[in-house]
């Protein structure tokens, strides 16, 4: 501290002998941090969002949710995902329907959006599990429709890595992680085309909410139903996420005192 002049020390003579006295250099400091990345740097926002976090809901039972501890309000009841208690959800689950997630994007002002992406772990859903029952899953980003995604069956019959151990082995088990992204040449399905939508059709930008609905379309050919995976179910340990790549067009300036 006192190579750094933060300290300032003097030694004072004593009736047994000396003493080193010290002081603080300053009563206050400001620092500032700029932060500067290049200008069209490829940059990305990521943010996550629990499962049970969603503002919208039209669902068909059979369905449910659960959290690490217990089941959440009643099976096969609709009215149970209009509990307070859906915050804490880790799996939720239904034969047919959507929910719909509001993420707010909190991109800089100088940002210029290049692409949007939506990950999540998910499966299909029917009474208990079935490893071939097929299901469109589709997802919707500010009621514009991204692209479908066949899952091929409701996965059981191996143990999800971070299922609590209450929860029955007949049950649904895991899902696989699917990634749905729009850019400027149109949206994808892991990399593979799935529809001509593209960026500029979905009005994102800065102070711009960012809905996204994940569901089966009722004219589906496989309405297969879904089950969405949290943290703390499943093999992976992720909520949903929302991936928002952007470029700057001017640079940042941040600076924050104590």
């Amino acid at each position: 501290l006192e190579d750094a002049a933060l300290v300032e020390t003097e030694l004072v003579p004593t009736d047994r002998g000396s003493e080193k006295r010290c002081r603080t250099a300053f009563s206050r400091l400001i620092f500032e941090n700029e932060i500067q990345p290049e200008i069209g740097q490829e940059l990305a926002l990521e943010i996550p969002m629990p499962v049970g976090l969603f503002t919208a809901v039209s669902v068909v039972p059979p369905c449910g949710m659960a959290d690490e501890r217990e089941l959440i309000g009643y099976c096969d009841n609709p009215e149970t995902f209009l509990l307070a208690d859906r915050a804490r959800a880790q799996i939720i689950w239904f034969s047919a329907g959507w929910v719909e997630y509001t993420f707010a994007s909190n991109l800089p002002p100088t940002a210029d959006v290049t692409a949007v992406e939506f990950v999540a772990e998910l499966c299909s859903e029917t009474t208990g599990h079935n490893n071939e029952w097929p299901s469109d899953i589709s997802v919707w980003i500010n009621g514009i429709e991204i692209g479908t995604w066949l899952s091929p069956g409701d996965f059981g019959g191996t143990r999800g890595k971070l299922n609590p151990g209450w929860w029955p082995e007949d049950h649904t088990q895991f899902g696989v992680v699917k990634s749905w992204i729009t850019d400027d040449t149109g949206s994808k399905v892991d990399g593979v085309p799935v529809s001509d939508t593209r960026l500029s059709d979905l009005g994102i930008g800065y102070q711009s909410q960012i809905v996204v609905r994940i569901g089966n379309k009722p004219d589906a050919a496989h309405v297969g139903g879904i089950n969405l995976f949290g943290r703390h179910f499943g093999n992976y340990p992720h909520d949903l996420i929302l991936r928002i790549r952007y470029k700057l067009r001017a640079p940042i300036r941040i600076a924050a005192g104590s």
